[in-house]
This record gives structure tokens, sequence and C-alpha cells, in this order.
């Protein structure tokens, strides 16, 4: 079941080898995996989805920058 969140702080994820990538602050819907995250959001017609390792979201929530709706 795929939940709210907001990212208000720097969320990275990295495409294959690339760089790191900066997620945008605001809404993101979060569909959680016994193994990861998957975190989508868009800004008017552009959708992005990206999967992150669980331990990473957890990460993200203990530090405050993804925070549930």
């Amino acid at each position: 079941m795929a939940a709210n969140a907001k990212v208000t702080g720097n969320v990275e994820y990295r495409a294959g080898d690339g760089p790191l990538i900066l997620i945008p602050q605001g809404p993101i819907e979060v569909q959680l995996a016994p193994d990861s995250a998957v975190l989508s959001w868009g800004d008017g017609g552009s959708a992005q989805t990206t999967a992150i390792p669980i331990a990473e979201y957890e990460r993200y929530l203990s530090e405050g920058v993804i925070e549930p709706d």
C-alpha cells in the first residue's frame, strides 16, 4: 500500500552507476517492500520514480528529511 510523505531536506538516489541525483523537496508517494522503498514524485507532467534500500529510507526518516503525512 502506498503512503504519502514529504521531502524536507536532501534526499538523493543514484541512477545506475551515475552521479547522485537530488529528489526535489515536496510531496512524494512511498511504496514499501521488505528490502526497498519506491519513491515517486512529479511536477505537473514529468513523474519520476526510484527505489532505494529500506535502510537508506529509514535513515532519511530518522534524519527528518522525509516526513510521513
